[in-house]
């Protein structure tokens, strides 16, 4: 009977311990996955910080070119509808796709500029474009902060035992990378045809 009482006792003592170093994991894993996911709010918080800015400069942008090249009103519409897109955007999926149209409407804007060389010489309008570089030059980097962040807090769930922790936790998988968009894939067709003036 005391041996039996001695064995029970042992292991009770190997459950409690067991039980204890499951429950500290879980504690420190849970922890660091909150980290990570609020490191992931507030790499995409950088990321919208830049976006804005971009949305910002273009309605100066437009302004300008429009002083020049009053007839390319469809490309003024698809800008002024893809800015409004990514300002009423909600999610980070929604502004995702709604900067992938902004570039596109972009893009084609830069393109009507080649065919105006009084409007590529203009001083405002050159420093509106070195100011719209720096944007893209930002959002490129923050794009990768962002995307390194949720690539660290994916690792992190999917790896052993954090898996199961995850699912404990109601922690699942982040796949709201910021991808480049089609339009961005695309080259772009430069017409060097006659210059207007």
């Amino acid at each position: 009977m005391k041996i039996l009482l001695a064995v029970v006792g042992v292991v009770l003592v190997l459950v409690l311990l067991v039980a204890a170093t499951v429950g500290a994991s879980y504690v420190g894993a849970k922890n660091t996955m909150v980290t990570k996911n609020e490191a992931i709010k507030q790499e995409w918080a950088q990321v919208d910080v830049v976006l804005q800015r971009r949305a910002d400069l273009i309605p100066n942008l437009v302004a300008t070119v429009k002083g020049y090249a009053q007839h390319e009103e469809k490309v003024y519409g698809d800008i002024a509808n893809a800015r409004a897109g990514l300002l009423n955007a909600k999610t980070p999926a929604d502004k995702i796709a709604a900067n992938g149209q902004l570039d596109g409407a972009i893009g084609r804007l830069l393109l009507v500029v080649e065919n105006y060389p009084n409007l590529k010489a203009d001083q405002n309008f050159a420093a509106l474009q070195d100011e719209l570089a720096g944007s893209e030059n930002r959002i490129a980097v923050e794009r990768r902060r962002y995307n390194e962040a949720i690539q660290d807090y994916n690792t992190y769930i999917g790896q052993f035992p954090n898996s199961i922790y995850a699912g404990w936790a109601g922690f699942q998988r982040n796949n709201d990378y910021f991808a480049a968009s089609e339009s961005a894939r695309e080259a772009p067709k430069v017409d060097f045809g006659a210059p207007k003036q």
